[in-house]
């Protein structure tokens, strides 16, 4: 069975990950881009957002750098949009504020008896794609909620909280009023 790889498990000191670059042309690109898994990044009223009907935003905002993967934000936004449908139906608008550009890459390699003659290790170890990530940089807003009133932005406040198990960085919930 395969399994998600482990955040640690991918340098933290660098500005972004290692992309490989080759003489050759054709080795200096990644082969196949997987396909994002988030659905939809805007949810909800839209035509009231757009109207400036909203009157109030609540956001995250994360207060440390991360990787954030695809299938993280695609939970994020289901647990906020069927949380939000079922106590404010058509009051509130969604957004997802981060896209995940970053492709992640494993080298897979076979472990046990006779596994030498396998694989080649790291020598060759650009690794194959295995999925997308989103770099958030500390203050970045990861979701926003604009709802017409402060009692909606006040339930949408503590369905807000449930997303902190979710995400992989510690953050900050914003509550503002919109002018």
């Amino acid at each position: 069975m395969a399994s998600l790889r482990k955040a640690s498990s991918y340098s933290k000191r660098k500005v972004r990950p290692y992309t490989r670059k080759s003489g050759s042309r054709k080795r200096a690109y990644i082969k196949a881009i997987p396909p994002s898994k988030i659905v939809k990044f805007n949810m909800g009223d839209l035509k009231g957002h757009n109207q400036g009907k909203h009157k109030f935003q609540v956001g995250y905002v994360s207060s440390e750098k991360v990787q954030l993967r695809d299938n993280a934000l695609e939970s994020c936004r289901t647990l906020l949009n069927k949380a939000l449908d079922k106590s404010v139906p058509g009051q509130y608008y969604l957004e997802i504020r981060v896209y995940p550009h970053q492709i992640l890459r494993e080298n897979k390699t076979a472990a046990g008896a006779g596994a030498d003659r396998l694989s080649s290790g790291m020598k060759h170890s650009f690794g194959s794609t295995m999925g997308r990530a989103a770099i958030v940089n500390p203050g970045k807003e990861l979701f926003i909620i604009t709802t017409v009133d402060e009692r909606t932005a006040r339930i949408a406040r503590k369905i807000l909280n449930l997303v902190k198990t979710k995400v992989p960085c510690r953050g900050r919930i914003v509550f503002e009023k919109l002018d």
